[in-house]
């Protein structure tokens, strides 16, 4: 590797052939390339998770959105993927600790407008919320069990 820009583009298309060229830099003791490489990789790995949280916000959001919208097609499926979805983005907070609240609120309009769109797609009607609180999103329960 010579440059940045070769570390960037590398990391965005692999991290693991990344993770090699440093450890093969590092055998070479050129710990200035293996350093150049791993903050790369790094950059690259935080914005892959940070994408992995946007997407799995959508589908949660969604999901809701259509239980919100739909109350007389509300199945089983659509509570199994919002409580996945929430495990999901738990996950991915426990591993990328920044990814917390605070992330989560600077992408919340974004996600909601695409969920939005997806949810319409779906139930092919328009959605009448213009919202979603982080409870409606969170905490509250999705289950056909509490409608009994």
């Amino acid at each position: 590797m010579s440059t940045q820009m070769d570390w960037q583009d590398l990391a965005m298309s692999s991290h693991y052939l990344t993770a090699l060229e440093v450890k093969n830099c590092l055998k070479q003791g050129n710990i200035m390339e293996a350093t150049t490489g791993l903050e790369a990789l790094i950059e690259a790995m935080g914005r892959s998770d940070k994408r992995a949280l946007r997407s799995q916000l959508i589908r949660l959001m969604a999901h809701v959105i259509k239980w919100k919208c739909q109350p007389k097609k509300r199945n089983s499926s659509w509570s199994t993927t919002i409580l996945s979805a929430r495990n999901e983005i738990e996950a991915i907070q426990e591993d990328t600790p920044s990814l917390n609240q605070n992330t989560i609120d600077s992408i919340w309009d974004k996600c909601f407008e695409k969920a939005v769109k997806e949810a319409e797609t779906e139930m092919n009607q328009k959605c009448s919320l213009i919202c979603l609180s982080w409870q409606e999103v969170f905490e509250e329960k999705y289950s056909l069990f509490d409608e009994n």
